[in-house]
């Protein structure tokens, strides 16, 4: 089927109940913990494994020895990287600047002990996928361990949803910056692949709020009917599509979607637990709505296919990087191109251009979709299959070519390049 099975698995603590777990398994605290405070993860209330201890390393490989050989899991996605990596756990800590890393504050055994796993993984199952839940964007987490680093396949871009989630609660749709919104999408190493993605389940379970909700907030219930011209939804439904396509679009390796966040569910995932009463009533997903011809849901879930499909048949996320071709903070444009598919996003709230000039290679672009489709809950303003011809100008005493486009508000076009 083409489907890999990744387990998240959590090594970084462990929990504190002594009748289910390994704390004080022998009497003491420190048989695979650390002594005293270092032991203690006050803000998870939990304990941190002591990785300089080869009994606590035979104890966590053969832990993820055992998944692989048992189950044939063909990957792992290590919970709390960047806890495990510093003796402060990430906390209080901005990482802005590479003094941050080498300020004496690395825990050089959990390092040691991550490129240990990894290493073991990879040489029971050389094709397993192993992901970092690093926030901090330490340097080596996702390069070989051959060149000197951990040995993570990926590290999780964890800093595009949190911004993301910025731009919807905290700032105006006026004042969001196309250049600084690009090196968010972007900010990466080139050597190293990260997971992108708009949210995932740390959003969508009880006590959150994925993008959509965020957006629409409790419009959801009243207005997600096609006809009922809830402007809020309508404006939530455009940002959805354009906020999944720029990070689809931009990822730095791989995407990630949480399950039914794609059509943009209306409710959370909240397990049975004392705190429901061990209820069962939003343990699940309502799939029907997908498939709702009357709701907006099928109209998310339609372009969420066509934007996966689209951008999958081009092939050009595993051989190509982005070059952004465009940033207008004051137009509220965003362009840029992925070998031969060219992104174009009109993220202004009230205004429309006309013969918008994009600056591109020559040659000849088809249009391949656009977010205002009809189908998918747009307003249709953009005619399907339009050709576009590069047209040579003048620029600073340099010729260079642009495609002239038609770019309603809150809209974003793709399009191929033809030569």
């Amino acid at each position: 089927m083409g489907l890999n099975v990744i387990m998240d698995i959590v090594h970084s603590h462990a929990v504190k109940n002594e009748r289910d777990g390994l704390s004080c398994f022998d009497g003491t605290e420190y048989q695979y913990f650390h002594g005293g405070g270092r032991g203690q993860h006050t803000a998870w209330d939990s304990r941190c494994f002591d990785y300089g201890k080869t009994g606590v390393l035979h104890f966590l490989l053969s832990n993820c020895r055992y998944w692989l050989d048992e189950f044939h899991f063909d990957g792992f996605r290590f919970d709390g990287v960047t806890s495990m990596l510093y003796l402060h756990h990430g906390l209080g800590t901005d990482f802005g600047n590479y003094n941050q890393y080498f300020d004496g504050s690395v825990d050089e055994d959990a390092w040691t002990y991550l490129a240990l796993a990894n290493r073991v993984i990879h040489s029971v199952r050389p094709d397993a996928i192993t992901i970092a839940e690093d926030v901090s964007g330490m340097p080596g987490c996702a390069v070989p361990f051959e060149e000197g680093g951990i040995g993570f396949n990926y590290r999780m871009a964890m800093g595009i949803p949190d911004y993301w989630f910025k731009l919807a609660k905290d700032i105006r749709d006026e004042d969001w910056q196309m250049g600084y919104l690009y090196y968010k999408l972007t900010d990466k190493r080139m050597e190293e692949k990260v997971v992108s993605y708009v949210e995932s389940h740390d959003q969508a379970l009880v006590g959150g709020k994925s993008f959509i909700f965020e957006l629409i907030d409790a419009h959801m219930y009243t207005g997600m009917d096609r006809e009922s011209g809830d402007l809020r939804v309508q404006r939530g439904v455009a940002l959805h599509k354009m906020a999944r396509l720029a990070t689809f679009a931009s990822c730095g390796g791989a995407y990630l979607n949480f399950m039914g966040n794609e059509f943009g569910h209306p409710e959370w995932i909240d397990f049975p637990r004392e705190g429901n009463g061990w209820s069962y009533e939003h343990a699940r997903r309502m799939w029907t709505l997908r498939d709702n011809g009357y709701l907006y849901y099928k109209c998310l879930g339609d372009f969420d296919e066509t934007m996966v499909n689209t951008i999958r048949k081009a092939k050009v996320l595993d051989t190509h990087t982005p070059v952004r071709l465009l940033d207008n903070n004051p137009d509220h444009i965003l362009a840029f191109m992925r070998g031969r598919l060219v992104f174009v996003f009109n993220f202004n709230s009230s205004r429309s251009f006309t013969d918008y000039g994009v600056m591109v290679p020559p040659g000849r672009y088809k249009l391949l979709f656009n977010t205002d489709e009809k189908r998918f809950g747009g307003t249709d303003l953009i005619a399907p299959g339009q050709e576009y011809f590069t047209e040579p100008y003048v620029k600073n005493a340099n010729q260079i070519d642009q495609i002239k486009l038609y770019l309603p508000a809150r809209t974003a076009v793709v399009l191929e390049r033809w030569r």
